[in-house]
């Protein structure tokens, strides 16, 4: 790199900007920027920019996500590796399963994650925001997948119905009074609406289980994510949709993911 950059002159030098921004984890941190910037214009602009508070996948232009380097973009909803448990759900559910859908997408990781573990699988994503679309597009191209622009199943193509194994929908489920609580990289930088999940934060939640049977194939599944403490309404929202409803846990991520199955 060349010395007019202020951080070209060493690793340090990063690290100790980003520790002072209050990064946790500035050493790692320091690291990937420095990989990933190919100039020293680029590499001052990224940590200018996780020095003012972005997101480090939105900075970096991606994160890792079930073994795969998923694009992310600003305004895109960046993927929390604890959902790599619903995807290894899915995986354990249904190993063969042929048409996968991924509602509220957001960068379409969920997707691309099933497309890559699942040879051949017909995959679909949808999301209402145009941005979350453009980045799910770009992210399922190498699979063969499609992502459709909508509101839920409103986006998906009606040949789908009652075909679809495996139902992926990482909906928004932060109870609106809480939004303010959230860090502020998620509050400040990643769009409301897939954080804002209603009242009690499992509005698009029902909507979607209302919805699953009619796209579901006979022995299709439907995995959500949500809270330890929205767990039981969870699973009456399943099972009042008509679907068998239970919760599968994991303490290693404090994930927990709800599972309903098409009899």
């Amino acid at each position: 790199m060349h010395s007019s950059s202020p951080f070209a002159v060493s690793l340090g030098a990063v690290v100790s900007a980003l520790r002072t921004a209050g990064c946790v984890f500035a050493e790692d941190e320091a690291e990937l920027i420095l990989a990933t910037a190919r100039t020293d214009a680029e590499l001052t602009s990224m940590v200018d920019r996780r020095v003012a508070g972005l997101p480090l996948e939105q900075v970096l232009g991606w994160a890792r996500f079930h073994g795969l380097r998923v694009r992310v973009a600003p305004g895109v909803f960046v993927p929390r590796r604890r959902t790599e448990f619903l995807v290894d759900q899915a995986l354990a559910l249904a190993p063969h399963a042929s048409v996968v859908v991924d509602l509220c997408c957001g960068s379409g990781a969920l997707g691309a994650a099933l497309a890559a573990a699942l040879d051949g699988a017909e995959v679909h994503a949808a999301d209402i925001a145009p941005a979350a679309v453009r980045c799910a597009r770009r992210n399922l191209a190498p699979f063969g997948g499609t992502a459709h622009e909508g509101d839920l199943y409103d986006a998906l193509p009606a040949g789908l119905r009652g075909r679809v194994d495996v139902l992926l929908a990482n909906v928004p489920y932060v109870p609106t009074a809480e939004l303010p609580l959230l860090p502020a990289e998620a509050r400040d930088h990643e769009p409301l609406v897939a954080l804002d999940g209603g009242a009690d934060g499992l509005d698009v939640l029902r909507r979607v289980a209302a919805g699953a049977s009619a796209w579901l194939a006979p022995g299709g599944c439907l995995l959500t994510e949500t809270s330890e403490r929205q767990a039981p309404a969870a699973l009456r929202a399943f099972a009042d949709a008509g679907l068998t409803a239970r919760l599968a846990e994991s303490e290693e991520w404090y994930a927990h993911v709800v599972i309903g199955e098409r009899l």
